[in-house]
């Protein structure tokens, strides 16, 4: 089978190889899927080039990619709930193993293995993962909100998402919005902008030309119970002032820098509660969670990909991986996916 691997850390063109290796065997309790569509998120190319993780790598050779979708090719001894042919996404494939999906075949725990809903595409599948995954880790860490989501858990919630158009903010406004929220979201330009309205927010405002705090108070005069933050160092501000009491800011990335200011007094008055949220983290009950929930948003239609759904495609063949990575290291718009095999 045809596999990415790199065995050091580096550039994505100067450490992905395309090779030639064995299918492997599932053990007990594991799951072969031929990989149709592999995802490729930040975490991947981070790990890749050594800006997370250990300073060693923790297997000699090492398959990226996190997320994917394809069909189930063979099951291990103790797997009875998933069968040959039945079509799965997969999520925090390469965390913890060193078999991720930028290859033909890849050999999971059954835990990480989803089965994908009838109708669902192997786009959208390959799109969950550590987006949709950690947005609804964001959305339901709140002290007084629930713990799942599902159609009218955030009734009457008023949720603010900064960087609507990314991968996680666009799954943020999809799951508040199926779950019942109010959704605000900030964005810097026109083009954002209609991403984000396409992926369902309820209200878009410019903070590059609107005063930002003004207007969010406007929409929510009582302020917003919850916020899903990807660059808390610019907007711990702008929070401070569009809070309401005890609301959850849910901090997903650091793309302001490691250093972050906090205004003490107005958050002590609110009694809001910074929330970090790390996937690989948050334990095994959180995932099974996070993956039922979302598998439900996909049953109802709930998560499209697609420029049309604010969320455009990029894609590779597997031969481009390190193009692809090198895309996400970009920051392009939108979500990369590797076109693996057929579906």
């Amino acid at each position: 089978m045809k596999s990415i691997i790199y065995t050091e850390t580096g550039p994505a063109s100067d450490v992905l190889r395309l090779v030639e290796r064995d299918v492997p065997e599932p053990g007990a309790g594991e799951v072969r899927v031929r990989v149709v569509v592999s995802g490729v998120n930040p975490t991947d190319w981070k790990s890749r080039q050594g800006t997370t993780g250990p300073d060693e790598l923790p297997y000699p050779t090492i398959v990226p990619d996190q997320d994917g979708a394809g069909v189930v090719d063979a099951v291990g001894e103790g797997v009875d709930d998933l069968a040959v042919g039945d079509r799965v996404w997969s999520f925090i494939s390469a965390n913890g193993n060193a078999t991720g999906t930028a290859q033909e075949y890849t050999v999971l725990p059954r835990a990480r293995v989803v089965a994908l809903p009838d109708g669902a595409s192997f786009d959208v599948g390959a799109s969950l993962g550590v987006p949709a995954m950690t947005a609804h880790r964001a959305l339901t860490v709140a002290e007084d909100g629930p713990s799942r989501l599902s159609p009218g858990a955030l009734d009457g919630v008023t949720v603010l998402v900064s960087g609507g158009a990314g991968a996680v903010g666009h799954a943020a406004i999809q799951l508040a919005r199926w779950a019942g929220a109010t959704v605000v979201t900030t964005i810097s330009n026109d083009e954002k902008a209609a991403l984000a309205r396409a992926a369902g927010a309820h209200h878009v405002v410019n903070y590059r030309e609107q005063d930002a705090a003004a207007e969010i108070r406007r929409i929510a005069p009582d302020g917003v119970q919850v916020a899903v933050e990807v660059n808390v160092g610019a907007n711990a501000e702008l929070l401070s002032q569009v809070v309401a009491t005890r609301a959850s800011v849910a901090i997903y990335a650091d793309d302001g820098g490691p250093d972050v200011t906090i205004p003490v007094r107005p958050n002590m008055g609110t009694n809001t509660r910074y929330q970090f949220v790390l996937l690989y983290t948050v334990g095994e009950e959180a995932l099974r969670a996070a993956a039922e929930d979302v598998t439900a948003a996909v049953a109802d239609g709930a998560l499209p990909v697609g420029e049309e759904a604010g969320l455009p495609l990029h894609r590779f063949t597997l031969e481009q991986t390190a193009a692809a990575h090198e895309a996400v290291e970009r920051s392009v718009t939108g979500k990369v996916l590797i076109d693996v095999s057929q579906g």
